[in-house]
């Protein structure tokens, strides 16, 4: 589609011709000399990835671990946190239902408990309002949901945490990429290169605190986290390379680790203005069409615009705006359990312009929007 106005980097985005290149290239590369050699030639770059996501993420190259996505990040990072009976978890209203179930198994096995943060009039975490005491081990923190704009206010929750002695784990996936997290403070975070990265599918990054490493038990390790070194003994990394598996796909992590070269040139400030341009436009758009609702929560927001129809169902207008070559989805209430439930909302239409969108095409967008919800 020649004239596709793409809004949709909060799923899966665009990724740039250098990534294109760099992943296409290793394959072809790949069919010439088998995947081994291939790898070894590209030892080196694959070694300076870790110090690109550490310049991307403000943290140390050791802190740094690749994973095939930000599922496994976040499960791999979960599992390693001791917990008994009697521990509290604590969530966010706008929590992931893919970090939701996990965590609900886990306290069903092992006595915890999963608690729900209260936000503040604007959908946030209220900070003011945290019940933090030593029970607390955990805080598993989205910084930007799935299915609205609002940004977290991570340090403000992150301090509060190190004073009960209690871990965070930010959910980076919508904010990667569009958000400068270089001074953002947190002990573990998660990302996805597919969304605003604009790198692969089946490509994430998890990153540990050294310190924070110590205090965990990673579970999932084999012979590239550990090395075996007598019939019954193994010796763990001592770096995040021990949340790392041995098989990965190294045209898809050249391609991550080009994204995020791609990201740090064009500026991360950068980004974050422009994408902030974006759906400022496109909120004020939309809140201007009758019948039209922006769903928006949050004091500051981000890249993702979200609404919905008086007339027209979530999932038929993002069909109908896909035939007016507009790219939206559809953000639903499994996702977001507690948020959507709160608000009474089953369903949203999510927008998410990145930088490479123009404010020519946003102004084009709402027009298909306004033409497709009659």
């Amino acid at each position: 589609m020649s004239d596709l106005i793409f809004l949709d980097s909060a799923g899966s985005s665009i990724p740039p011709a250098p990534v294109v290149d760099e992943v296409v290239g290793h394959l072809r590369r790949e069919t010439e000399i088998g995947g081994y050699r291939a790898a070894a030639e590209r030892r080196d770059d694959l070694e300076a990835g870790y110090g690109v996501l550490a310049e991307l993420f403000g943290c140390e190259p050791s802190e740094v671990a690749f994973t095939d996505s930000a599922t496994r990040s976040w499960l791999t990072a979960f599992d390693a946190v001791p917990l008994a009976e009697g521990d509290r978890i604590l969530i966010t209203e706008v929590e992931y239902g893919g970090n939701a179930v996990p965590m609900l198994r886990r306290a069903q096995e092992t006595g915890a408990t999963v608690e729900v943060m209260p936000s503040d009039r604007h959908g946030q975490v209220d900070v003011e309002a945290l019940d933090l005491d030593e029970r607390v081990k955990l805080i598993s923190l989205v910084h930007v949901p799935t299915n609205g704009g609002l940004v977290n206010p991570v340090g403000e929750i992150t301090a509060k945490a190190r004073e009960a002695g209690a871990l965070v784990l930010l959910d980076a996936c919508q904010s990667t990429g569009q958000i400068d997290l270089g001074a953002v403070d947190y002990d573990m975070l998660v990302c996805t290169g597919r969304k605003w990265l604009r790198g692969p599918r089946g490509t994430g990054a998890l990153v540990v605190r050294d310190e924070v490493r110590r205090r965990l038990r990673p579970r999932l390790i084999d012979h590239s986290a550990a090395e075996w070194v007598a019939p019954d003994r193994f010796e763990p990394r001592d770096d995040a390379g021990v949340f790392e598996l041995w098989e990965f796909s190294v045209a898809d992590r050249l391609g991550m680790i080009a994204a995020a070269r791609y990201a740090l040139a064009k500026g991360l400030d950068v980004i974050e203005a422009e994408v902030g341009d974006r759906a400022r436009r496109l909120r004020e758009g939309l809140a201007a069409i009758p019948g039209i609702t922006v769903r928006d929560l949050g004091e500051r927001r981000s890249g993702i615009v979200t609404f919905t129809s008086d007339v027209v169902p979530a999932v038929e207008l993002k069909d109908r705006l896909w035939r007016e070559n507009v790219a939206v989805t559809v953000s639903q209430r499994g996702s977001t359990l507690i948020d959507m439930t709160r608000r009474g909302l089953d369903e949203v239409v999510r927008a998410s312009p990145h930088y490479f969108v123009t404010p020519e095409e946003v102004d084009q967008a709402v027009e298909r929007i306004s033409r497709s919800a009659r």
